[in-house]
């Protein structure tokens, strides 16, 4: 076999070379000769590269960009690297992560938004066209070891079941030799949903125990990195390691968010003064640049009740402890790096944030994110939010911060997480370190880049071509810029001077030192009345003198903005961007979007062993009708207890199961009130069908409905559900079939949720009254209800 080190690598995998010499009859005669066969390795020199992607953190949290928050390790890269200070994003995490491992804008790779909201449109599909390869699957075929640490979140809902297909897996067509992680858009830290490789897995510690996920996978990402090193020395690796964390829930144990206490009673007007100071001081933001104005939308500080001030200052604790705790476990993945003697020639580039900080957790912030994310986010009253303050961060919580804090941590920008169309949803601070390959230490540099611009510029550094080929599927051209040039010049002209933005319908273009924008729909606000398209109000900024977008010059200079306006359109046809959807709840539903549904039809077959089935894996029940009928067997030596099936967990979910030989069906309102049907008889041995229906009320989303428990056809039980979920269950949590993993969705089996007896089979039955597409938050009831 030929060396491959010495052939072109255009064409992916690099096409093995017939041996055409002598070849004798006998192994034994002395002219029996074949080359050595060669490992396939890159061209000499080429480093390890280490990539790290912290989720939701805005430009002005980590106190390596002046945050409150402590980052020692950010500091540390930044005082042997580079620091970028105009570093660009997409707005959004799914979108980031696509278009980093591509290097091509995330319409481009059909991610517009997250996959839970793919449609039909190219653009926004969530399928990678196979002419778009990955910078992973580019590196492995060019002899490196690549490995995956963390949340996955490119796969699209049909296809994140156990039969895949794993196309978009890490380890399926993501070009990942190994992934640990997640696939989603989030997890929980205490109890995570986890795969290694595409096999589910549970942990075997609890958080009582110190379990923690972001700990967890960097004890994964060391391990790995020193068997790569001790087995494989002379193959470069490349690590991405993207945790879960920032995003919420913001979970972290109490002593890292107890460093904080106090530290933020001054509220978050505040906060961004102080953060702004910090940032001049740092030389991260020029020393003329202007502190941007509060959005309407957002509250002062001084308007919040004084009630609900110290549950805000607890939220923000928490979060900064949460960041704090992130970024200690990032330096131990560094620390080993170093300790194998590698650091020097790896190439690490610490993203701080894929997206500016989220917004998603309303102006009170939230005790269960997912509350909101179902349009029930009023359900979380002031008093309810100040019952459960030091809740927050643990495992009885699945926390997140207002709105206020969200806008601080994007200091000193406009905006926040999901709004493109500024900088405060699409700047995040981000540090790049190579002692091999960059003499320029602790310097900055505020050359325009963007998240595509990653991809080129590790592959030119490690001296591979952009692939012509790749399994024999021609491939479009990489979108980004290499970052190369500026590593040894803070004074080098910036060569991506062109870079259009989009998300939910906020849009903005940059261009040569001017941006273009505007603000369309506000994330925290699911009830707000959208403008038409053209209806939106544009505004203008010049770069050179106004470097956080804090004065609009759209009415001095028309022409201009008309001009960047028809570039952004140009840019939109040319990467997928068009139609603009603005939908956000609508794209929820499958039917609506137009993409594929794993289930079809009315009924479902499920059988004993199936866990952790996405809620994409499971026909929908929400806003109808259903039964749920098990044939089970009830051992002679003894009364049932356990799990027969499971939907979701701690903070959202419903459940069948037996307790002392009763049946009972259980739904969890959000983790705030279970209301639970239990049969008035034992069941007795022998096998038997057992049934729960539940009879929705109608009228709308989110309604209530009447439950009635049957064996063997027989009413044994009625009771009623006040109130449902509309739209998700849970973000991490799955269905189980005869015991309920991770978080249980009832407190009544925690601890003995495994099946006592045996099941045959689970059947689950939707009926035809489906209110589900009547997407409108606002005819989603908000019941009183009772708190447990």
């Amino acid at each position: 076999m030929a060396d491959k080190s010495r052939v072109g690598r255009e064409n992916l995998p690099i096409p093995d070379r017939q041996y055409l010499g002598l070849v004798t009859y006998d192994a034994k005669d002395p002219d029996t000769t074949f080359p050595p066969i060669e490992p396939l390795l890159p061209p000499e020199g080429a480093p390890n590269v280490l990539v790290i992607l912290l989720d939701d953190v805005g430009y002005g949290a980590a106190s390596a960009f002046g945050g409150p928050a402590a980052t020692p390790t950010a500091e540390r890269l930044q005082d042997g690297g580079l620091t970028y200070n105009r570093f660009h994003t997409t707005a959004l995490c799914a979108p980031t992560r696509a278009a980093l491992l591509s290097g091509r804008n995330h319409h481009s790779v059909g991610m517009g938004m997250i996959t839970e909201t793919a449609t039909s449109a190219p653009g926004s599909s969530g399928l990678r066209p196979n002419t778009k390869a990955t910078l992973p699957m580019t590196l492995k075929l060019n002899g490196y070891s690549t490995a995956q640490f963390g949340k996955c979140h490119e796969v699209p809902p049909w296809q994140t079941s156990p039969v895949g297909p794993f196309d978009a897996w890490p380890t399926g067509g993501g070009g990942f030799e190994h992934f640990y992680g997640f696939i989603g858009g989030e997890n929980n830290q205490y109890y995570p949903a986890l795969y290694e490789g595409v096999t589910p897995i549970e942990v075997d510690k609890t958080p009582e125990e110190g379990y923690h996920l972001t700990e967890d996978l960097a004890d994964r990402a060391i391990d790995w990195v020193r068997t790569q090193k001790a087995l494989a020395p002379d193959k470069p690796f490349f690590l991405y390691f993207a945790p879960g964390a920032t995003h919420a829930p913001h979970h972290v144990p109490a002593e890292w968010a107890d460093k904080y206490a106090g530290k933020f009673a001054g509220g978050w007007d505040a906060q961004r003064q102080a953060i702004i100071a910090r940032q001049k001081e740092l030389g991260v933001v020029p020393a003329d640049a202007e502190l941007t104005p509060r959005p309407d939308v957002i509250p002062p500080w001084a308007e919040m009740s004084d009630e609900l001030k110290p549950v805000l200052e607890r939220q923000m604790e928490v979060y900064a402890g949460f960041l704090e705790h992130t970024d200690f476990h990032v330096g131990r993945v560094i620390d080993a790096v170093e300790s194998i003697g590698a650091l020097d020639n790896t190439l690490i580039y610490y993203i701080i944030g894929d997206n500016g900080a989220s917004a998603e957790g309303t102006v009170n912030g939230a005790f269960n994110e997912m509350a909101n994310f179902n349009g029930l986010a009023a359900i979380e009253t002031p008093e309810f939010m100040a019952e459960v303050k030091d809740k927050l961060g643990g495992v009885d919580a699945y926390n997140h911060y207002s709105v206020g804090w969200a806008w601080a941590m994007c200091t000193p920008f406009q905006w926040t997480k999901q709004v493109a169309s500024h900088w405060g949803g699409t700047r995040n601070g981000t540090i790049v370190h190579w002692p091999d390959g960059i003499s320029s230490k602790g310097e900055i540099r505020s050359q325009f880049t963007h998240v595509i611009d990653v991809a080129p510029t590790i592959l030119e550094a490690a001296g591979i071509p952009e692939p012509t080929f790749v399994m024999g599927v021609q491939q479009s051209p990489i979108e980004g810029v290499s970052m190369n040039y500026t590593f040894e010049s803070a004074e080098a002209p910036e060569r991506h001077d062109l870079q259009y933005f989009e998300m939910a319908g906020n849009r903005g273009i940059y261009f040569r030192g001017w941006s273009a924008v505007t603000q369309h729909s506000t994330p925290w606000l699911p009830n707000e009345e959208l403008p038409a398209l053209d209806d939106d109000v544009w505004e203008l900024y010049d770069g050179s003198t106004d470097w956080t977008q804090a004065r609009d010059l759209a009415a001095e200079y028309p022409d201009k903005l008309a001009a960047l306006q028809r570039l952004w359109l140009i840019e939109a046809v040319k990467y997928d961007v068009l139609p603009i959807d603005d939908r956000r709840f609508e794209r929820l539903n499958p039917t609506i979007a137009g993409r594929p549904q794993l289930i079809k039809g009315t009924t479902q077959v499920l059988f004993p062993g199936m866990k952790r089935l996405s809620e994409h894996s499971v026909i929908d029940i929400k806003n109808r009708s259903f039964s749920v009928t098990a044939s089970i067997e009830i051992p002679a030596d003894g009364t049932v207890n356990g799990v027969i099936i499971a939907q979701g967990g701690r903070f959202g979910g419903w459940a069948l199961y037996f307790s002392d030989g009763h049946a009972v069906f259980v739904y969890n309102l959000l983790g705030m009130v279970e209301f639970a049907t239990t049969a008035t008889e034992v069941l007795a041995s022998g096998r038997h069908q057992v049934r729960a229906e539940f009879a929705y009320d109608g009228g709308g989303l989110a309604k209530g409905g009447g439950v009635t428990l049957f064996y063997d056809g027989v009413p044994v039980g009625n009771g009623r559900v006040e109130q449902t979920q509309p739209m998700v269950f849970s973000a991490e949590e799955t269905t189980d079939i005869g015991e309920d993993y991770g978080m249980p969705v009832s407190a009544a089996y925690r601890g003995a949720s495994k099946f006592t007896g045996r099941i045959d089979v689970v059947q689950i039955d939707v009926g035809d009254d489906d209110h589900s597409h009547l997407i409108d938050p606002a005819e989603i009831s908000r019941v009183a209800i009772s708190r447990q």
